[in-house]
């Protein structure tokens, strides 16, 4: 069983690199932009809600965060390890996940953080939105996450380097360069567990 958190700003190429994590532990990669983006395709209240936060730039409020990720952990795929991208982004986030930890006398194994440059977090994310035509990607948007981002999760970050968890990578070059130093953290949590 391996239980990650993938961190990093806006635009580091968590989603890319969680399956990357996933796919090599064999576990589910959960983010929570995909089961925010579930909820509102569902049209749910929870999706209604996230979707204003969403494209103001804002996080979504942790009360629906919260139970958004509950309920997807619940899931049977969940329950043998995951690699999970975008939770916990703040201190009561973190509180909650230790909760949950706590009903399964478990924890996690690693907190991987991936780091990269601010002129290049905004160019990745300016040169997304014009591929994707993302609504929620505006360069007065993505500047905005940015800076939640540096307030909200900067002190989550440092709350698992305390405990010994953080394992920094490199996010800069291309996904296959990165991809390669994803990969060696993943076969030294492999070799570590067994």
């Amino acid at each position: 069983m391996t239980f990650l958190v993938l961190m990093g700003p806006p635009g580091a190429g968590k989603s890319t690199q969680a399956k990357v994590l996933a796919e090599r532990l064999g576990v589910p990669a959960i983010s929570t932009g995909d089961i925010f983006r579930a909820h509102v395709a569902e049209g749910t209240e929870l999706g209604r809600e996230a979707q204003r936060y969403l494209d103001a730039g804002e996080y979504v409020p942790d009360e629906v965060t919260n139970a958004m990720v509950r309920e997807r952990l619940g899931a049977d795929d969940a329950q043998s390890g995951f690699v999970l991208d975008g939770y916990p982004r703040t201190l009561e986030q973190v509180a909650v996940l230790d909760g949950l930890f706590a009903e399964v006398d478990g924890g996690l194994d690693a907190v991987v953080v991936l780091e990269v440059d601010l002129d290049e977090l905004v160019q990745r994310l300016l040169h997304r939105a014009e591929l994707e035509h993302r609504t929620d990607d505006t360069e007065d948007v993505v500047r905005r996450r940015l800076q939640v981002y540096a307030e909200q999760t900067d002190p989550v970050i440092e709350v698992y380097r305390e405990r010994g968890l953080v394992i920094p990578v490199d996010g800069t070059g291309g996904v296959s360069e990165v991809s390669r130093r994803i990969l060696q953290v993943a076969d030294a949590l492999l070799r570590r567990n067994r």
